[in-house]
């Protein structure tokens, strides 16, 4: 029995100097196309320019004004929608995969449908079950993508809860969230009595909500499980993104009555993922406990791990309320918290083998060589239940070195028509400016080989 577990999942507990770290240097791009590069390489250097991601939207307007729809669009095509998004088509959607898995990496789904908190509140169900219909493509175009050419990969997807659900501009979830916070509240608002509600489909009576509001969280739970459903049964694992934190008790419990009811080990989950953000104070507490929670209840366990992107309007909201900040207060504190939940979690998942996922989604070379160090020094497998993430078209040196050592890495895509995606690209740069503009080190790398190749040296 014990060579088997050796072949399935190395040495126990190799010595560190038999660990070599990953090279994380202009190498990798050798397997890109120049056009590519210089492209990434421009948009890169645009994007870390603060005046264009803060008024990204007016500049877009202001474009369209000025050269036309058609033109505008074309050099936006060419440009930063080309580099951050798969395509709008089907078709165009599988060429990007499939440039993807012929580099070792592979797609995880993200569809650029939401609702900002500071954003005209859009009302009535028929908006929900548009979204709704289009998680559930999603989900099926995720399955399909992973048939081809690499059926043994996970297929993964991240799912957007306020598309699906909960207004945030309106007394509805303000109401929920308050009433959930009090002591008396778990008798009507738990995630055993929501589980059994999406099962059923009978209507959910809460007194602190009127019959209309009822009624929308009874929808909003059937949708949430419908999209699950399908996910299920297409074998699509759905990592639930993260939101911002004065909304995260409601939106929490959902995803909670969720993982209740899909996340038990004999269906082979967790087909339910949250996210978890180091840059918040108390990350590594609720992360022990949910996973401990989730062992205790004999269920499986997915966690994506982030540092955060909601850093500058998390402050903002606090210091408008007048509440305690939540987070980190700088940027290597955050670092260091991100450093024990991911040991917290490598531990978890050595200790409890297939029913924990973790997701490592970093830009972080220093985090990505603690995650790879600590998986050889506990022996969990390259392609096992450990993942990478990255955003497509950003840090490519490092996710093309993990995917040709052959770790399982995963290329957040969205996709879909431009006039939906661009206000969702910008939106996402403006959460992740620190991101952009760190990113000197890969437009140096990027640099570095489109003058080897320039000169004609060789590599």
């Amino acid at each position: 029995m014990s060579w088997i577990q050796r072949v399935l999942y190395g040495p126990a507990r190799p010595s560190v100097g038999s660990w070599k770290p990953l090279r994380f240097d202009s190498g990798a791009f050798h397997l890109k196309g120049t056009a590519e590069l210089a492209r990434a390489l421009l948009v890169l250097r645009l994007c870390a320019w603060p005046p264009l991601v803060s008024h990204g939207l007016a500049l877009q307007a202001w474009s369209q004004r000025l050269l036309g729809s058609r033109l505008s669009g074309a050099l936006l095509r060419a440009s930063i929608y080309g580099q951050f998004v798969a395509g709008e088509t089907t078709e165009e959607v599988k060429g990007c995969v499939q440039q993807l898995q012929a580099l070792g990496l592979r797609p995880l789904l993200a569809v650029p449908t939401e609702e900002e908190p500071d954003s005209i509140a859009k009302t009535g169900e028929a908006w929900y079950e548009g979204n709704l219909n289009t998680m559930l493509h999603c989900v099926d175009l995720s399955r399909a993508l992973m048939d081809n050419p690499n059926p043994a990969g996970k297929s993964l997807m991240q799912l957007k809860v306020t598309a699906l659900t909960m207004p945030l501009t309106t007394p509805f979830q303000k109401e929920l969230t308050s009433w959930i916070q009090r002591p008396g509240a778990s008798s009507e608002l738990n995630p055993k009595r929501l589980a059994e509600a999406m099962d059923s489909g009978k209507d959910l009576q809460v007194s602190c909500l009127n019959a209309a509001q009822s009624q929308h969280l009874q929808a909003s739970l059937n949708r949430l499980h419908r999209v699950a459903q399908r996910a299920r049964a297409q074998h699509v694992r759905l990592l639930v993104d993260a939101e911002y934190t004065f909304i995260n008790p409601a939106l929490s419990l959902l995803v909670a009555a969720l993982a209740l009811r899909w996340n038990s080990p004999r269906e082979g989950g967790p087909w339910v993922w949250n996210t978890y953000q180091a840059y918040l104070k108390d990350t590594h507490e609720r992360l022990e406990r949910d996973a401990e929670a989730a062992h205790k209840a004999g269920l499986a366990f997915g966690v994506k791990l982030v540092r955060g992107a909601y850093l500058e309007k998390e402050r903002a909201v606090s210091t408008l309320q007048g509440t305690k900040d939540q987070t980190q207060p700088d940027y290597e504190a955050t670092n260091m918290s991100y450093s024990h939940c991911l040991e917290l979690m490598l531990r978890h998942v050595s200790n409890h083998g297939p029913s924990c996922h973790l997701m490592v989604a970093s830009h972080n070379e220093e985090s990505v060589h603690q995650a790879t160090k600590r998986m050889w020094e506990l022996g969990i497998p390259l392609d096992g239940t450990v993942c990478f993430g990255q955003l497509l078209g950003m840090c490519d040196h490092v996710s093309l070195a993990l995917g040709q050592a052959g770790y399982a890495v995963y290329k957040s895509i969205p996709y879909g028509c431009l006039e939906e995606v661009i206000p969702y690209l910008i939106r996402r740069a403006q959460e992740n400016r620190s991101v952009l503009q760190g990113a000197r080190r890969e437009q140096a790398l990027l640099s570095e080989e489109l003058w080897r190749r320039l000169l004609g040296r060789k590599a």
